[in-house]
């Protein structure tokens, strides 16, 4: 035999070394795909057999406040509820309901994993992205609804986020209209669209009655924006703040909760610069009523905690929304701009960076001017409809839902 024919060149068996290495971490991979998969079916066969009537998802504890009105109704009803939640210290475990029962099911692709394979007659969230990413219509649920927390906002989701829901809770009549044209464009079948009123706003309306004043006033700026590159904090930073800080006034920063995990740099370099300022105060309560209680006037820019503010405290708002980018929103398609940003034009005055150095003045002629005081009604009152009704309408139609489904 002859062994010169055996030899194999260095760079011919690198080649068939990194061909072996391929095969077996292809085959590693492909038995980890198979494993994960028979792992979650069972977890569906032993885990969700129950099948349930009503299901709320909550992926945080902070959206309590939006369910709180919805889960005392069904508790004076005495209507069995599921609560899932992925907030280990949700409320839902200390309310002492007999009614709700309350249940954590992780975070992440782990409470996905369970949802996707719920059974239940209705499952209402807050929760966006059905369908789209890691969250899947589960086979043996009937009914999905969303829970639109945020006074108008509809059109500003990400795109395709809402689509494909069952029925939609709405604030007020005007976002039919733009969820109608969205479905039409993408040729969706017409959701059910439900003017249920805001939980939020019902809520915290009772709360504000509790909050205590005794604390010495003195004229505070709330900075309360959105995040993103169009955002106050991060397009403009310390050329906003820098002149605010100067008026010895009290500021109150408040991040947006996404900019506290997404923006965290930008934040941290904020933080340092004004660490040794005396009258900046950070907030990070994930309640904004109170910062809402403690100040004379909010600047933002295209955050929904206007809304918020002018709704509950009827106070003056100073508002950015230059170069706004709705590339990746469903506001994007719409033939018109979103009714909520014309609706912002109507209850603030529009700040841009040529008057960062006079923001002084700016705040002082808004205080005292009242120019948009019928504006701020005429807009609550046409985009908060059915006032301290929400709970109540939500849970009629909810249980009309699964009483249709049951006949």
């Amino acid at each position: 035999m002859n062994l010169s024919l055996l030899y194999i060149d260095p760079g011919t068996g690198s080649a068939l070394f990194s061909i072996a290495i391929g095969i077996v971490t292809a085959l590693y991979f492909l038995s980890r795909s198979i494993y994960l998969k028979i792992k979650i079916l069972l977890f569906h066969k032993s885990k969700n057999k129950t099948k349930h009537k009503y299901v709320i998802y909550a992926e945080d504890k902070r959206y309590w406040v939006f369910f709180e009105s919805i889960l005392y109704e069904f508790e004076v009803r005495k209507i069995d509820l599921l609560y899932l939640t992925s907030s280990i210290d949700d409320p839902v475990f200390s309310s002492n309901f007999n009614y709700i029962k309350g249940k954590y099911i992780g975070k992440g692709n782990k409470a996905f994993a369970y949802l996707n394979f719920l059974s239940a007659d209705v499952v209402l969230s807050t929760t966006p992205d059905l369908d789209v990413l890691q969250w899947k219509k589960s086979k043996t649920v009937s009914h999905y609804c969303h829970l639109i927390h945020a006074a108008g906002g509809a059109s500003l989701y990400r795109l395709f986020s809402l689509d494909y829901f069952d029925s939609i809770l709405l604030s007020c009549e005007n976002e039919i209209s733009e969820i109608r044209y969205l479905e039409s464009i993408r040729k969706l079948p017409p959701k059910k669209l439900v003017i249920a009123g805001n939980t939020y706003f019902d809520i915290c309306s009772k709360k504000i009655e509790q909050i205590s004043c005794n604390e010495p006033r003195q004229f505070t700026v709330l900075v309360s924006p959105s995040w993103g590159p169009s955002a106050l904090f991060n397009k403009y930073g310390e050329k906003l703040l820098d002149p605010l800080v100067e008026t010895g006034w009290r500021i109150i920063l408040r991040p947006h909760p996404q900019s506290i995990n997404a923006e965290k740099q930008m934040l941290e370099k904020l933080i340092e610069r004004y660490k040794n300022n005396q009258n900046i105060e950070w907030d990070y309560n994930h309640e904004n009523i109170y910062s809402l209680a403690k100040s004379d006037i909010m600047i933002s820019d295209f955050s929904g905690i206007i809304y918020d503010y002018v709704f509950l405290f009827n106070r003056p708002v100073l508002i950015n929304l230059h170069n706004l980018d709705f590339r990746r929103l469903d506001a994007y398609y719409l033939k018109e701009e979103p009714y909520y940003l014309d609706f912002l034009r109507k209850i603030g005055q529009e700040l841009d960076e040529s008057n960062f150095k006079s923001i002084k003045n700016t705040i002082l002629n808004l205080i005292q001017d009242n120019k948009f005081q019928k504006s701020r009604n005429d807009v609550k009152n046409t985009m908060w409809q059915y006032k301290g009704e929400s709970g109540k309408r939500i849970v009629d139609f909810l249980t009309n839902i699964v009483t249709e489904g049951n006949n």
